[in-house]
C-alpha cells in the first residue's frame, strides 16, 4: 500500500518526523514488521544490514624492516540491534556503496600497526593471531560505526625482499633432497612393481597358452571321439553280435555234446559195458568149466587110487564085489567126460561161482557113486565064477556095460 511499509528481512526502516524524546533518537527504526508512514509529515528511509566484505591489500613493514605485501579479506554487516542502527544509518545512509572502502581503510591502518611489530616468522606461522590483533584493535571503531566484524582473513603474504624465499631456501633443499630420494625409491619401486607385473604378465600368459592349448587338445580330443563315435558303436555293435554268436555256438556245441553223450557216449558205454559183462561171464565160465574138469580128474584119479586100493585088497580077499566096483570105478572117468560133454552144449549160469562148479560136479559124482551102489546091489556073483584078473582087465559085468553105453548115449 502507499503509506504501509514493510521492510525486507535484511533491512532496516528509519521513519523521520515523529515526535521523539530527548533521550531517544530523532527517528523511529522498524525491523521485521510494517508500519504506517504519513506521507508529508513523515519520511521513510531503509538501510541495509547485508553482509559485506572489504579486501585489504597494504604493503606492511616488519619488526626486522622487511617490507611484506599482505592482502587480507574482511566480512562485516551493520549490527542488528538498535543502537547500531542508529550509527550506521547517521554516518552510512547516504554513503551505503563507500562502506567497503571506508571501512578497507581502517582495516589497513590496524594491519599495518599490528605487522610492524611482529617478525616475518610470527607473520607466516602465526596469521590467526596477526588477524585476531587487528579485529581487536579495530573492534572500538567498528563500535562506533555501528558495524559488526564476522571474520577476517589473511590470504598472501608477498615478500619482494626475497626473505621468505631465502628463509625456506634450506627447508626447501631438504625437501627437494627428501623428495627426489621419495621419487628414487617411487621409481624403483615402480621399476620392481612393473618387473613383477611383465613376469606376472609373462607367467599368466603362459598359463593362458597352456590353457588354450589344453582346450584345444580337449576340444579336437572330443571332436576325435565324435568322429569315432559312429565307426566305435557299430564296432561295438558287431562285437555285440560276435559274441552272441559264439555265446549261441557255445550253447549249440553244448547242445551238441550232450546230445552225443546221450545217443552215441552213453549208449556205447552201455554196449560196451554189455561187451565186457558177456565176455567176463564167458571168462568165468570156461575158468569154471575148467576147473569142474580139474576137479572131475582129481575125483576120477583119487577114485581110482581107491579103487586099485580095494582092489588089492579084494584080490587079497577073494572080495568079487570090490572087483566089479573097480570095473565101475575103473569107466568113471568115460561117464564123467560124457556128462562133461553133455553140460558144454547147454547154457549154464553159475550163481555163486567155485562152490557152484563145485556143487554140479559133486552132484554128478554123487550120482556116479549112486550108480555104482546100485550096481552093488543088483549084481550076484556066483560061487563057481572066476574071479576077474587081477589087473583089472578081465570082462565086466552086463549091467556095468549097459550103464557106460547109457551115459555115452546121453553125452550124445
Amino acid at each position: 500500500m502507499l503509506f504501509w511499509h514493510v521492510p525486507a528481512p535484511n533491512e532496516a526502516l528509519l521513519i523521520s518526523g515523529s515526535k521523539r524524546r530527548a533521550e531517544d533518537a530523532q527517528f523511529r527504526i522498524v525491523t521485521g514488521h510494517g508500519c504506517w508512514v504519513m506521507p508529508v509529515k513523515q519520511k521513510a528511509s531503509v538501510l541495509s544490514l547485508s553482509l559485506r566484505e572489504a579486501e585489504i591489500s597494504e604493503d606492511c613493514v616488519t619488526q626486522q624492516g622487511i617490507r611484506l605485501g599482505v592482502r587480507a579479506v574482511a566480512v562485516f554487516k551493520v549490527g542488528d540491534d538498535q543502537t547500531s542502527i542508529a550509527n550506521a544509518a547517521r554516518r552510512f545512509l547516504s554513503e551505503q556503496a563507500t562502506m567497503e572502502e571506508l571501512v578497507g581503510r581502517i582495516f589497513a591502518g590496524h594491519l599495518r600497526s599490528i605487522v610492524g611489530g611482529l617478525t616475518v616468522e610470527q607473520i607466516i606461522r602465526e596469521r590467526d593471531r596477526v588477524a585476531q590483533e587487528v579485529k581487536d584493535g579495530s573492534h572500538s571503531e567498528m563500535e562506533k560505526l555501528g558495524i559488526v566484524v564476522d571474520a577476517l582473513q589473511i590470504q598472501e603474504i608477498a615478500d619482494t625482499s626475497g626473505y621468505i624465499t631465502n628463509l625456506a631456501a634450506p627447508h626447501a633443499a631438504a625437501v627437494a633432497s627428501t623428495a627426489r630420494i621419495a621419487q628414487a625409491k617411487a621409481d624403483q619401486e615402480a621399476t620392481e612393481r612393473e618387473q613383477q607385473a611383465a613376469a606376472l604378465k609373462a607367467e599368466y600368459e603362459r598359463d593362458t597358452a597352456i590353457k588354450r592349448a589344453g582346450f584345444l587338445a580337449e576340444t579336437e580330443q572330443y571332436n576325435a571321439r565324435a568322429a569315432q563315435a559312429g565307426p566305435l558303436s557299430q564296432a561295438r555293435a558287431s562285437q555285440e553280435v560276435i559274441e552272441e554268436q559264439t555265446a549261441l555256438a557255445q550253447r549249440q556245441a553244448s547242445l551238441a555234446a550232450q546230445r552225443l553223450e546221450a545217443e552215441v557216449r552213453r549208449p556205447a558205454d552201455a554196449e560196451a559195458y554189455r561187451v565186457r559183462t558177456l565176455a567176463e561171464a564167458r571168462r568165468d565160465q570156461v575158468r569154471y568149466e575148467a576147473d569142474a574138469r580139474a576137479y572131475t580128474e582129481r575125483t576120477v584119479a583119487q577114485a581110482r587110487a581107491d579103487a586099485n586100493t580095494a582092489l588089492a585088497g579084494s584080490l587079497r580077499d577073494g572080495n568079487q564085489e570090490l572087483i566089479a566096483a573097480n570095473r565101475t570105478v575103473e569107466n568113471l572117468p568115460a561117464l564123467a567126460e560124457s556128462a562133461a560133454e553133455g553140460l558144454s552144449g547147454t547154457r549154464l549160469t553159475v550163481l555163486n561161482g567155485a562152490d557152484g562148479v563145485n556143487e554140479i560136479v559133486s552132484g554128478i559124482v554123487g550120482q556116479g557113486l549112486a550108480i555104482l551102489d546100485s550096481l552093488k546091489k543088483g549084481t550076484t556073483t556066483s560061487p563057481g565064477a572066476a574071479a576077474p584078473p587081477a589087473d583089472g582087465t578081465g570082462p565086466l559085468p552086463r549091467k556095468v556095460t549097459q550103464l557106460k553105453q547109457d551115459g555115452a548115449g546121453a553125452g550124445g
